[in-house]
Order: structure tokens, then C-alpha cells, then sequence
């Protein structure tokens, strides 16, 4: 599949946003469950949404916080592998941080967003370099009625395939 090529065609396709969500729940088993619907793609930005159901629920029958960190880590990673060439560089998460602000008693939304610019600086230029590189993405996730319910900080390892000493 050329997630590249899928996403800019997502971006203005209901169609496509559609495949690319069931491309997200079934490509990795465990997100299924879930239900995470492609809301708003573009190439530096992406909206995921949780809904409320209860497979995603805790037992105050709000959204579970295992299913936000969730969340937030397939939103900024599959941004990220959508960007970078995966056939070059590996995207692997290091690290995942959660903070949480406010119970969400609704679905939930999470939007992931990086500059270009900072792109260019901090990850391509770095990369080109060194090899691997360190880069902390954070993500907001916001209710349907917009309170920011949560805040994670997902570390992701990304590393040239020539520097990876164990393959796929």
C-alpha cells in the first residue's frame, strides 16, 4: 500500500478516508477494536476519532485512558509514516506519556499536527546525518464538546533501515 499516495487522496475523499480508517483497524489487529475513523488528513496534519462505545469505555463508563494513549499514538505515528519514507527510515515508539485533564464522558478526537519547517530541521536534516533520531510528538485529544481531555507525548525512534541491526 503507498500511504502517501492514499492520504493525499483522503484528504479530499470521503471515500478514501474510509479505506484509510479500516486500513488503520485492520492492518494492526489491535486497534480493531477500537473503531479510529480518519476524520481530516492533510500532509502535515491528521485527525483520529475515538468513538464512544463500549468497548472503549473504563468502568465509570467514560473513555478508558489505555484507549486515548492509544489513540494518540497511532495519530501521530501514522502522520509520521505517512511523511517519512518507510522504506528508508523505521518508526518505532521509545516512550508514551499521558496526561490526563478532564474525564471524557463522550467520543474524542485527536489531532496531530507537525511543521514543516520543523520537519525539514529536527527529523529529515538530523536523519540525513546521523542515522536515528529522537523526535517527542505531542498530541491533544479534545471531547466532542471541546474540553482537552488529554495531552500524550509520544517518543518515537526513527531510524535509518541501515542503521536497524535487527530486520523485519
Amino acid at each position: 500500500m503507498n500511504l502517501p499516495k492514499l492520504a493525499a487522496k483522503a484528504a479530499t475523499s470521503p471515500f478514501y478516508r474510509w479505506v484509510l480508517s479500516k486500513g488503520l483497524n485492520t492492518m494492526v489487529p489491535f486497534n480493531g477494536p477500537h473503531k479510529f475513523k480518519v476524520h481530516d488528513i492533510g500532509k502535515h496534519h491528521l485527525e483520529i476519532h475515538l468513538p464512544y462505545r463500549k468497548k472503549n469505555l473504563n468502568h465509570l463508563k467514560g473513555i478508558h485512558a489505555c484507549a486515548m494513549a492509544t489513540l494518540a499514538e497511532v495519530s501521530s505515528g501514522f502522520l509520521l509514516i505517512g511523511i517519512l519514507d518507510p522504506k528508508r527510515y523505521r518508526l518505532i515508539l521509545q516512550r508514551l506519556e499521558m496526561d490526563y485533564h478532564y474525564q471524557a464522558k463522550t467520543a474524542v478526537k485527536a489531532r496531530f499536527e507537525v511543521d514543516p519547517s520543523f520537519l525539514e530541521k529536527e527529523v529529515v536534516e538530523p536523519l540525513k546525518r546521523e542515522g536515528k533520531i529522537m523526535l517527542p510528538a505531542t498530541i491533544k485529544i479534545f471531547d466532542t464538546e471541546d474540553n482537552h481531555v488529554a495531552t500524550g507525548i509520544a517518543h518515537w525512534q526513527i531510524k535509518s533501515w541501515e542503521k536497524v541491526k535487527t530486520k523485519v
